[in-house]
């Protein structure tokens, strides 16, 4: 496990991309999610373009040090950085000793620069007195604050287990949701719901992926997520389907767009116009990658020397609906398609800061089922 570190000034500074492996709940080698957690961090070993791996708590089911061991033993094989945050199962035995110790992580909270994107990892269980008694605490919130105020025009991402709205200290969870909807946080990204789900709040997008161990919905796999240039973008990827994988990282799906700048001024930054630059991100070996408009002809995108993303200028046709992106290699293939946004006045706009009010429901291009089966709404009670 490579120790967290920052990766600016360079070529690629414009797009920060990782990998988060949902909630755990390791229990014992042979169980099977510690078997799909060895394949994943496997599988993603296996590919170049990523920044780092997130891992966003319940990461041993009963805080115990031997499932700490598995964790690391997994984190260990990895090439890239690991940043690993506190869940409501690490807390089980009284206090996150063990959860220290067995991973040698940095104390949270912390902040990391990548890629130019100020990365911040908070510990909503540390505070509380157990089980999902979410609490930030005065002084971690005080340290958010100052975190974002001193972002100096860097885009933010935020690492949680929760949603802000399921914090329980006095003010905290409205305090925050307030911090992160006039600051420059683009995501927050988070665990504990069980299932996939995404959030737009016209200013941020929360980003939950399901877990890899207590699962009730859907196949088993890992969300890829990125930042480029202010635009988030975010995909599933089913652990049983081989590369290639294609994520459009620019321009805005019109589901994930936002109003970026001061929150009095709205400057609308991700409706494109009537020309526009299209990037993605391509995982695993690709022969060839292709982009078309609704149902035009494929034309060939390419890779600028030094860059992550493969590209292509298009003209955006009146009326046009969709762009996609695929990559072929010998026997396999991957396509990701968007609907960009292209009225700056249709943008999407919030129905409760900080919470799953603006959650966008089943999208079955980006591995979300819309069930909402886990703990936070009709799963079981784990």
């Amino acid at each position: 496990m490579t120790a967290p570190d920052s990766l600016d000034a360079s070529p690629n500074a414009s797009l920060l991309a990782f990998a988060h492996i949902g909630d755990l709940h390791l229990t014992g080698a042979e169980a099977e999610n510690a078997r799909d957690y060895r394949a994943i961090v496997a599988q993603i070993g296996e590919a170049d373009g990523l920044d780092f791996v997130f891992l966003p708590g319940d990461n041993a089911d009963h805080g115990r040090p031997e499932q700490y061991a598995l964790v690391r033993a997994g984190l260990d094989t990895l090439r890239l950085p690991v940043h690993v945050i506190t869940g409501d199962h690490d807390r089980e035995g009284g206090s996150l000793d063990a959860f220290y110790a067995g991973l040698s992580v940095p104390r949270l909270p912390y902040a990391v620069d990548v890629r130019g994107v100020r990365c911040l990892f908070l510990d909503m269980c540390g505070p509380g007195s157990g089980g999902p008694d979410f609490r930030l605490g005065p002084d971690q919130v005080a340290w958010l604050e100052a975190a974002l105020a001193g972002a100096e025009g860097r885009d933010c991402i935020l690492f949680m287990h929760s949603y802000p709205a399921d914090l329980k200290g006095e003010g905290e969870a409205a305090q925050v949701a307030d911090l992160v909807h006039r600051g420059p946080v683009r995501l927050v990204e988070m665990g504990h719901t069980h299932y996939n789900e995404l959030a737009n709040d016209g200013r941020t997008v929360y980003a939950a992926a399901r877990s890899t161990g207590q699962i009730e919905e859907g196949p088993v796999g890992y969300a890829v997520a990125a930042l480029d240039r202010g635009v988030v973008s975010w995909r599933f990827k089913e652990l049983s389907r081989p590369w290639p994988f294609v994520l459009i990282t620019a321009p805005a799906d019109r589901r994930l767009a936002q109003k970026t700048g001061h929150e009095a001024d709205h400057e609308a930054v991700h409706a494109i116009g009537e020309r526009f630059t299209l990037r993605a991100l391509v995982l695993g070996p690709a022969e060839t990658v292709e982009c078309r408009i609704d149902d035009g002809p494929w034309q060939r995108m390419t890779r600028p020397e030094g860059g992550r993303c493969h590209e292509a200028e298009l003209d955006w046709p009146a009326g046009a609906r969709a762009v996609a992106v695929r990559a072929m290699s010998a026997g396999a293939e991957d396509t990701d398609l968007i609907e960009p946004a292209t009225d700056a006045s249709a943008l999407p706009t919030s129905r409760g800061i900080g919470s799953d009010a603006d959650a966008l429901g089943a999208w079955p291009g980006r591995g979300l089922l819309g069930t909402q089966l886990g703990p936070n709404r009709n799963g079981r009670q784990w």
